[in-house]
């Protein structure tokens, strides 16, 4: 019997980790994927089929094969899947309960096997007519999707808190970052209104930029740019605050062809310190250096903003990126920050606008949360420190503010 027959695969719920075994009697190990992002383009409602575009990053350690269960009803057909980082097609082995994939490489520690998988489900149950609308249902285990509709199909109803922009041949397209706990459920519901063929298409977006706030609000462009499949995630780890100071990772994934760094420009009033960054998708230490002043202007890198004798920016450097492929960066930097990040008399208080569209801030050991003024999901980590997740689905950064106490158990001298 081969590797792929012998496979056993236990979902537990649309998204969750998944359990694999080769044998009956063999230990098991759960399957885990992050930075999952999925794609629905409803094809004409007659067909009561829709093509998926699902990217994830599977993340178990030293995995050469992942698992995408197949829900039951659906009918999965014209399946591809991609290798992220070179661009390459890889292994698939299909049945009505699953796709596996032979991965390109195995997972390293700490690392990811990006993949993109690219199929076609009809689902009666989930895609279908009611009178004269399509409806759409969908669970959300994903909390990054989009949904468009087919040409000359109009939107009419969507539970989720969603954007709504447009394709280039005009199809609407509706976005979200799901933040709510559990899985629920996406309804979307359209009527044949729309136009269709070139009168469909958009006016090309530009950069004029918001009337409310002249010269300094974001551009049109921006503002219509599908926040959920953006990839760039950050975590900030604070450290005692009497020292102003907080670690952090950003992740990032770099895919234009020939580009061969990643520039970060510390923001006014921080000072960096302790930097590091390795590719995700193989584990590769990459090379940095941190760059002030003059030496930005003698190294001709151009930041995008005038160069002061007090700008800092931080260079990693990666070997050029090839036409089709690309490469995840994890970027490790310490910031000591007072005016962010400071004690107010027994107050922590973290003060910092935030751009990414996932954010997390991760209190240190032995202070409780006492406020916060934006919106976020609380949990705790594995080592027993509150984390507070932020999901921003809008197009412009987020102020967040918040503070904490130490506890009495852990104060100084207890």
């Amino acid at each position: 019997m081969t590797r792929l027959a012998t496979l056993v695969a236990i979902v537990l719920v649309s998204g969750a980790p998944v359990r694999l075994a080769q044998q009956t009697n063999a230990p098991r190990s759960v399957q885990t994927q992050t930075d999952e992002y999925v794609r629905y383009d409803l094809l004409a409602p007659e067909t009561t089929a829709f093509k998926i575009l699902y990217e994830v990053s599977a993340t178990t350690p030293g995995a050469r094969l992942y698992v995408d269960p197949i829900p039951k009803g659906s009918a999965a057909s014209e399946v591809v899947v991609t290798d992220m980082m070179t661009g390459a097609p890889l292994k698939v082995a299909t049945t009505a309960a699953s796709i596996t994939v032979t991965l390109a490489r195995p997972i390293p520690a700490n690392g990811q096997g990006r993949l993109r998988i690219e199929k076609t489900y009809k689902d009666a149950g989930r895609y279908h007519r009611d009178g004269d609308l399509i409806v759409f249902n969908q669970p959300l285990g994903i909390r990054r999707t989009s949904v468009v509709l087919p040409p000359g199909f109009a939107l009419v109803a969507c539970n989720v808190p969603s954007q709504v922009l447009s394709e280039d041949d005009g199809r609407i397209m509706i976005s979200f970052m799901n933040q709510a706990p559990g899985d629920g459920t996406l309804v979307v519901q359209a009527r044949a209104v729309a136009e269709v063929g070139p009168a469909a298409a958009p006016k090309p977006l530009t950069n004029a930029r918001s009337w409310e706030a002249p010269g300094q609000g974001a551009t049109e462009r921006a503002r219509l740019t599908e926040r959920a499949h953006q990839d760039r995630d950050i975590v900030y780890f604070l450290k005692e605050p009497s020292t102003n100071a907080f670690s952090l990772y950003h992740d990032y994934t770099e895919s234009r062809p020939g580009t061969d760094k990643y520039l970060n420009v510390v923001r006014t009033g921080s000072r960096v310190s302790n930097t590091s960054a390795y590719i995700l998708d193989t584990g590769q230490a990459l090379t940095d250096e941190t760059l002030r002043g003059q030496a930005i202007t003698d190294a001709k890198i151009d930041i995008g903003q005038p160069v002061t004798p007090d700008t800092e920016v931080v260079v990693v450097h990666f070997a050029p990126v090839k036409a089709g492929q690309s490469v995840r960066l994890r970027i490790s930097e310490t910031y000591t920050a007072p005016q962010s990040y400071r004690l107010d008399g027994a107050d922590l208080v973290f003060e910092r606008n935030l751009g990414r569209a996932r954010n997390s801030v991760v209190l240190p050991a032995g202070w409780y949360l006492t406020a916060s003024a934006i919106p976020a999901v609380v949990r705790e980590t594995p080592d027993k420190l509150v984390r507070l997740d932020f999901v921003n689905g809008r197009p412009e950064g987020i102020d967040v503010f918040l503070k904490a106490r130490r506890s009495p158990a852990r104060a100084p001298g207890k």
